[in-house]
């Protein structure tokens, strides 16, 4: 099986797994033999759920979907499902098996060579796309009911072609049908990042036409060679598809016809409604250019293009060595985001990314290798600190190697955010005092200070990156606090949903938010306010440790792509003080002042409004006069009924905080508590 250590069952069923063909975020392909009476043979692609997933009930809704939806479907131009079983409590899918290449590698090929695709290749290619959506858009069940089948996932990866030059659609997992219910809901956002119509990337309801979008897409990429929606970062590639930014195709030039661009125009209209109203319409705009320009469309050119570019090396499977196939075309998975590394708008004729190998071990120090890990636990243990960039690290079967050199870690071993087991130089060391933290967190946002605020204790470490004063990106070692943790417990995505991303991690710079609005998970807003919603949870999280080592080091970066938070620093603090502390620490912490005198402070440096308190902690910090004690305070509030002794409590530490309040006993105890600097540099944590 390659060089892969993964555990792989010689069988399935009737079916002998020979080869895994490719590895996706969800499922893997093997071609496979199925042999019979007098010498049958007969070869076919099996498709199996990646074993981790293979008790998740979501994924193995989507497994059994994919393949009650693919069973009522028989077209030329459409992958043949023609078995579907389980052994082992394990489900698998028998498939017909292409022998060829991809659209993909057949548009990075011509572009890697600078040569053109003939028109009526691009054109023929195109056409039998169409062909096998109009059939599938019609489809019936079995009692002659429409299923309403969306593909939502038409990309040049999954566009197969076998070395006749036959052109068939695949990989139906994520179509939507009228009768399917887990994965349908509206509002989601399914397919391949840069192959999406507007309406996929809004998350509006999705018809037919969507899929004609889509196709238009893959006809300007056959036709220009070029990616249509481009860019180096996936939320601009977005961004460009909800708008419909056909700017390439003006730009294309002589590349395009004027009649193909016309029809690109129609089929890529961002309106639904201003688009071919279905896929047998697009089709007879197709055969039109062909018959006015009098082409030669059919299987043969296309056939002849394949191999002249070299993607036909066809697999010798009579004996027991392992083939080698880079032709192959079953499912692929270097397609499931754009080929345009540089954002330059050209596809990557040096190859396609892989995806993260399955099996990994990790030198643990003494001596000893971990267990055969999938990648992502290997990512969740440096994410976590348990291992850092020193580590050693072994993929498959191979040699131990320092974790910097493979690059599907690279990020998480050379991103000062994302490094625990380094201590920068020049930081400012000292240890919690709860008295004095909100105060301290105050001083950094009133001088606008930028730099590195590290918490660390024995159990966790994070790590506030502050720009002017406010929090742009904050790590954390507490799995409870990883962005995918974090969208699973507030179920706004599914754990199988977080492994496919996590597989996919080396595609998407190492960026887990970046694969699930990729992947189609999220939507571009929903991992904004996921972030937004995160970091804020973060920094104000320190506001309940109760030890820790605080060090600071001026000017440092995280480094790291970020999403301006617009929410004042100062609100936070005042939110994490109303979380993170408890009545009982805030009693023992004004004990020692609860007889003082309180007074406001004249001018203090922000306004109460600025905090976002509740409507009776503002009340009470207006009604300090200079007279009254915290003890009286409690007395006066709880007699008016306008608040009671825990809001005075929080009120008055508030203010004492972020010097709105005074008193002279709490300064001579906590002399960094209240005191306004002129530099921030002069602030001291810690007694």
């Amino acid at each position: 099986m390659g060089n892969s250590s993964h555990a792989v069952p010689p069988r399935l069923g009737p079916y002998e797994l020979i080869e895994r063909l490719a590895t996706g975020g969800m499922a893997e392909v093997y071609l496979a033999r199925r042999a019979g009476p007098r010498g049958f043979q007969k070869l076919c692609a099996v498709k199996r759920i990646l074993p981790q997933l293979a008790r998740d009930p979501d994924f193995v809704a989507m497994f059994v979907d994919e393949a009650r939806v693919c069973a009522n479907l028989s077209h030329p131009n459409i992958v043949q499902v023609f078995d579907f079983g389980e052994q082992d409590e394990e489900l698998y899918m028998a498939m017909e098996y292409v022998d060829g290449t991809t659209g993909a590698r057949l548009i990075r090929a011509a572009a890697a060579r600078g040569e053109e695709l003939p028109l009526e290749v691009s054109l023929h290619v195109a056409l039998s796309i169409l062909r096998g959506l109009e059939y599938a858009h019609a489809a019936r069940d079995r009692k002659g009911r429409p299923l309403n089948l969306v593909h939502r996932d038409v990309s040049p990866g999954n566009v197969l072609i076998d070395r006749s030059g036959a052109v068939k659609l695949t990989d139906f997992g994520i179509a939507r049908a009228s009768d399917f219910e887990r994965r349908t809901d509206q509002g989601q956002l399914k397919g391949k990042l840069g192959y999406m119509s507007p309406e996929q990337v809004t998350g509006r309801e999705l018809d037919a036409r969507s899929d004609l979008f889509t196709v238009g897409i893959v006809l300007a990429e056959l036709v220009t060679l070029r990616p249509l929606f481009s860019g180096g970062r996936e939320l601009d590639v977005l961004l460009r598809i909800r708008d419909a930014d056909l700017g390439p195709i003006d730009r294309a030039g002589s590349l395009l016809p004027d009649d193909v661009k016309s029809v690109l125009l129609r089929a890529l209209a961002r309106d639904k409604l201003l688009r071919y109203s279905n896929a047998a319409v697009f089709a007879e705009a197709i055969e039109e250019i062909i018959r006015r320009r009098r082409l030669q469309v059919g299987p043969a050119r296309l056939s002849a293009w394949i191999e002249r570019l070299g993607l036909i090396d066809g697999p010798d499977v009579s004996s027991d060595n392992e083939p080698s196939r880079p032709g192959t075309a079953i499912l692929e998975p270097d397609d499931v985001v754009r080929n345009d590394p540089r954002g330059d708008g050209s596809y990557d004729s040096g190859g396609s990314y892989e995806v993260a190998p399955q099996i990994y071990r990790v030198d643990l120090g003494d001596g000893t290798a971990s267990q055969p890990m999938s990648y992502p636990r290997v990512i969740e243990l440096f994410a976590t600190g348990a291992i850092g960039s020193r580590s050693l690290v072994a993929r498959e079967s191979g040699r131990f190697k320092p974790a910097l050199h493979y690059k599907e870690f690279s990020r998480f071993v050379t991103s000062p955010a994302l490094r625990w087991d380094d201590d920068a130089d020049g930081a400012e060391k000292s240890m919690l005092d709860r008295a004095t933290l909100p105060a301290y967190l105050f001083q950094l946002a009133l001088e606008r200070e930028t730099g590195a605020l590290v918490f660390r204790n024995e159990e966790k470490q994070k790590k506030i990156f502050l720009v002017e004063g406010a929090p742009e990106f904050v790590a954390s070692t507490d799995r409870r606090e990883l962005l995918g943790e974090h969208l699973v417990a507030t179920g706004q995505v599914l754990r199988m949903e977080v492994e496919m991303a996590l597989a996919m991690l080396p595609k998407f710079g190492g960026r887990l938010g970046d694969a699930l609005v990729g992947l189609g998970v999220l939507r571009p807003i929903e991992l904004f306010r996921a972030i937004h919603d995160q970091t804020q949870m973060r920094y104000m999280d320190v506001l309940g440790w109760p030890d820790a080592s605080i060090s600071f080091t001026r000017g440092a970066r995280s480094h790291e792509e970020t999403f301006p938070l617009g929410v004042d620093p100062f609100e936070l603090i005042a939110r994490g003080i109303r979380e993170g502390y408890t009545v009982s620490e805030l009693v023992q912490l004004l004990a020692p002042i609860e007889d003082d005198v309180l007074e406001r402070v004249p001018n203090p440096p922000v306004r109460i409004e600025v905090l976002r308190l509740p409507e009776r902690e503002s009340y009470i910090l207006r009604k300090v006069d200079g007279t009254s004690s915290v003890r009286a305070l409690i007395g006066q509030m709880t007699n008016l009924k306008i608040a009671d002794a825990d809001d005075v409590m929080r009120a008055v530490f508030v203010g004492l905080s972020c010097e709105m309040l005074r008193s002279i006993r709490w300064t001579a105890l906590h002399p960094d508590s209240g005191i306004r600097r002129s530099g921030a540099s002069k602030v001291r944590l810690g007694r």
